[in-house]
């Protein structure tokens, strides 16, 4: 595989420095991404640098990922408004270990290759730097005129950025220049991959590398994702879309992919994927002459909750739209874990009650411990209509009582009125 060949398909490449790909046609490269450690997980805001890892990998090269622990320190005034909240070194350490677990499912840090991945972080090369040092061997190779030029720089001294700029988050560009000459020596690394956003300070790092070493280094990187509707991508109503399964439960990461507009399916599964530009051809040609179908997105939700997650989630995934949105069964409700059972419910308007209803009859527990019904006479014509189930089964019986053995989890019942209007009822002890 070729690397620059593979990203060009997948519209991955937005910039790229002259001569990169004379470089990675000629050895096995080594190249950097940054990754943020701000968080103790990924969001998919990260996944399109993770991919660009991947492939480098898969096309032979040596992928090094990068944990900021110095710069997340800083914070990177690239497309930001604002200053970022600085973190200490025990929950950077943190988030380096959780943010490593999630990339190996992505790249291989532990063959005996020579192209294995490796994970570094900037912190443990600048903690020991004083100041006076590193404006003296690094900063002065690199003119204050050319660190101004920066859009990233320009556009918080812009007159309608009333924040300004710290002479911190001014200094950015520097240090992570400084990386990049760092991994060159120590590591050989010959290139730097980022997001758009990035190639100010990517550059920055080339241009050190060139001015203090006398060395040639290069860059590329890939488009910010945007929404065609022009929101921004990886964000919800209930904020970023995250990897790890503490923050987005599988079932609503997989809604996440599944949900999105015709327009981005089409885009995402080249970035997002691994299939071949055959496979995405075939399915491009299928879900346009059947659209309403969905293909693209159900494939893409797939590939994808597979990839961060298992297949068995994605299964689980699966069975608990078809409980929202199909016709599940009992028995699927009964597979589904706590999470993914409020995720899937999330939004349904629900009561709680005290555990010592069990016992007392249902017309009882949902017209008065929970007003599910405004009155018994209510509850009992829809029941006689064929229009009431507990937990996905149909109840015609208006004398029922609720059990144990009727709560899922032990703690939840599920109720329906008719065919879409559901209501969960939460038991506590």
């Amino acid at each position: 595989m070729d690397f620059i060949e593979e990203l060009t398909w997948r519209g991955m490449i937005h910039s790229m420095v002259p001569g990169t790909e004379e470089q990675l046609a000629k050895e096995m490269t080594t190249a950097y991404l940054g990754i943020d450690p701000t968080a103790d997980s990924l969001h998919i805001g990260h996944l399109v640098g993770v991919m660009m890892l991947r492939h480098f990998q898969r096309c032979g090269h040596k992928p090094l990922a990068l944990v900021g622990g110095a710069t997340g320190m800083i914070g990177d005034p690239s497309g930001k408004s604002a200053e970022r909240n600085l973190l200490d070194e025990a929950t950077l350490r943190h988030n380096q270990a959780c943010i490593k677990e999630q990339l190996s499912k992505f790249l291989d840090f532990d063959s005996d290759a020579p192209n294995a991945a490796e994970m570094v972080n900037n912190y443990d090369w600048m903690k020991e730097f004083s100041f006076l040092a590193f404006i003296r061997d690094i900063g002065k190779h690199i003119t204050v005129n050319y660190m101004m030029a920066k859009d990233s720089v320009k556009k918080r001294l812009s007159a309608e950025s009333s924040v300004g700029m710290s002479f911190t988050e001014f200094t950015y560009q520097l240090v992570q220049g400084y990386d990049f000459m760092h991994l060159y020596e120590t590591k050989n690394c010959r290139l730097q991959l980022g997001g758009s956003d990035q190639w100010g300070n990517i550059t920055t790092g080339s241009e050190l590398i060139r001015r203090k070493l006398g060395g040639e280094a290069f860059a590329l990187t890939c488009p910010l994702i945007t929404k065609a509707d022009g929101g921004k991508f990886g964000k919800t109503e209930s904020g970023n879309v995250w990897l790890s399964r503490n923050y987005t439960t599988p079932y609503k990461f997989y809604q996440f992919w599944l949900n999105v507009s015709d327009a981005d399916a089409e885009k995402y599964i080249k970035i997002f994927t691994f299939l071949s530009k055959e496979e995405v051809e075939n399915l491009v040609a299928e879900h346009t002459a059947a659209p309403h179908l969905r293909l693209l997105q159900k494939r893409l939700a797939k590939e994808i909750t597979i990839m961060v997650h298992s297949e068995q989630d994605y299964e689980m995934a699966v069975e608990a739209s078809n409980i929202l949105f199909g016709n599940a069964t009992s028995e699927s409700l009964k597979k589904l874990d706590e999470a993914t059972l409020l995720a899937v419910f999330d939004g349904v308007p629900q009561f709680e009650v005290s555990k010592e209803a069990v016992g007392c009859k249902l017309m009882d527990l949902l017209t008065e411990k929970a007003a599910v019904f405004a009155s018994k006479g209510e509850m009992r014509k829809l029941i006689q209509n064929g229009g009431f189930a507990v937990n996905k089964e149909k109840c015609t019986d208006t004398e029922a009582i609720l059990s144990a053995d009727m709560l899922l989890n032990d703690k939840y019942l599920l109720v329906q009125k008719g065919k879409k209007n559901y209501f969960l009822i939460t038991f506590s002890e």
